[in-house]
């Protein structure tokens, strides 16, 4: 890993000379559920990658591009397991856990330079093809049944939209969503 290249450097750079970079989303799933005896080292390290260092790296490269102007918007998509973990998901939760950290520890350092740091915890999966299918071949065709189970892309991007007009006088860090039929 040290002294591998970055992708989100060219990335937002390019992003950045279309319109200046205001907001950047971390939103990386890596959501695996392995029993802990059956985890590979190379599984909790590519989750950890994926969901905690990925995350670092995009929001460093956005603070680059942010502190010159004085302003911005980190914001870094969380679940559940970034509050606890459970079983079968040891590497998933313990890279949420991280992810929450690194945007804690930025939020902390970047927010008296008036870049707004926020973590959006979705204690819920997020309706798309890809989850429905999930959820019908593990729980079968009535796992979607009932439509208050899973979270419309609408409701979470009302969400983003809600941290990003806050004004600097009541920035939310954390924002937990999920949707009415979703047991907590």
């Amino acid at each position: 890993m040290p002294g591998r290249k970055t992708r989100s450097r060219p990335f937002l750079n390019d992003a950045d000379k279309h319109a200046p970079l205001e907001v950047c989303i971390f939103n990386v799933g890596a959501n695996v559920n392995f029993p802990i005896l059956e985890t590979t080292d190379r599984v909790f390290r590519k989750v950890w990658e994926m969901a905690c260092w990925g995350g670092f790296l995009a929001g460093r490269e956005a603070a680059r591009l942010m502190l010159p102007r004085g302003q911005g918007n980190i914001f870094f998509t969380g679940a559940t397991a970034s509050l606890r973990g459970g079983s079968g998901y040891a590497a998933f939760a313990s890279a949420k856990f991280g992810l929450r950290a690194v945007a804690q520890s930025m939020a902390r350092e970047l927010g008296p330079k008036n870049i707004h740091v926020a973590h959006l915890i979705i204690d819920s999966g997020v309706d798309t093809a890809w989850v429905r299918e999930r959820r019908e071949q593990l729980w079968g065709k009535e796992a979607l049944d009932n439509p208050d189970l899973l979270m419309p892309p609408a409701s979470v991007a009302a969400s983003y939209w809600q941290l990003y007009q806050q004004p600097r006088s009541a920035w939310t860090f954390e924002l937990e969503i999920r949707p009415f039929g979703e047991k907590w």
